[in-house]
């Protein structure tokens, strides 16, 4: 049977840039059933999800559900909500955690706050190791159910992280698709053996480069520039690089990547369809989804300039 993730890994996509973009996280825990817009399809109440995501528009933050792998049964009114909310900044990242009876006690966050890295005290921080967040909505598609619950169910029973489900990460096609907080980043077509690499690197301050996505915090053409350098480079330490992007010119820009020993290349980015065309979903009208390559990397401190 073929499906967007057997498709996509057949043409031999790449996973490099196609993380979701978000400088914060902040991932609401909602037992039972979750629809395919999470937000306003579960047992959260429909009003508030609209509430908040328009709260969290165009500061940075994205909301997601998520819930403990295993069964899914319903809760109880007033029981309490786990709340993880993390920023992804390179060398400011954070995870904070509280807990809320009523999730409409979130509306009176600082969200453009959050976004930008303040946290303000909120909550305790989270003192434990990495945050895996799997996602496996199958109301958004199969191939999220399928291949990211056994996953999860794996992962926790391993008791090496802190495992959570969660509603939605993109790029269905890339299944199973993780999340993992502090750094931010994506991973994608991950076996049980990958993840667990994944989660001792992250541990350790580290990225794996070979099943990642991106990191969350930039935009996609900052997140091919960084997968090209720590392909060139093989560095691996999370926080190791920053970088500044600029357009140059339609569908293209220029990503200026400056490692902390004092290095910087400059990597020329284009948008380009990925052909030939395949879902995106299952069960989508195949497409060409845009894709960003890095059409030139040039090293040197004053490259581009």
């Amino acid at each position: 049977m073929n499906t967007c993730t057997t498709i996509s890994a057949e043409l031999a996509e790449p996973l490099a840039a196609t993380a979701a973009s978000a400088t914060t996280w902040l991932l609401i825990e909602q037992a039972g059933p979750w629809g395919a817009k999470a937000l306003t399809e579960s047992h959260l109440e429909a009003a508030l999800g609209r509430q908040l995501d328009a709260a969290a528009a165009g500061t940075g933050v994205r909301i997601a559900l998520i819930r403990r792998p295993g069964r899914h049964a319903d809760a109880a009114d007033g029981t309490p909500h786990t709340v993880l909310v993390g920023h992804t900044a390179p060398g400011r990242s954070w995870v904070r955690r509280l807990t809320v009876t009523d999730p409409a006690e979130l509306l009176e966050l600082d969200f453009a706050a959050l976004g930008a890295g303040d946290h303000a005290g909120l909550g305790t921080a989270h003192s434990g190791g990495p945050i895996a967040l799997v996602c496996t909505n199958g109301r958004r598609d199969r191939c999220c159910a399928l291949l990211g619950r056994p996953l999860a169910a794996d992962l926790a029973a391993a008791g090496h992280s802190e495992v959570w489900e969660v509603t939605h990460l993109g790029g269905h096609r890339f299944s199973p698709t993780m999340l993992v907080l502090p750094y931010g980043y994506a991973y994608g077509r991950l076996t049980e053996a990958a993840a667990k690499e994944v989660l001792a690197a992250t541990a350790a301050g580290h990225t794996s480069p070979a099943w990642s996505r991106g990191r969350s915090y930039w935009d996609r053409p900052g997140q091919a520039a960084e997968q090209a350098v720590r392909e060139l480079t093989g560095e691996t330490a999370a926080d190791a690089l920053t970088l500044t992007q600029e357009p140059a010119g339609e569908r293209r820009w220029r990503v200026r990547v400056t490692h902390r020993d004092g290095r910087g290349w400059t990597a020329e980015v284009a948008q380009l369809p990925s052909e030939p065309a395949r879902p995106e979903s299952c069960g989508k009208t195949p497409g060409t989804p845009a894709r960003m390559d890095v059409v030139a990397l040039t090293e040197g401190a004053q490259a581009g300039r």
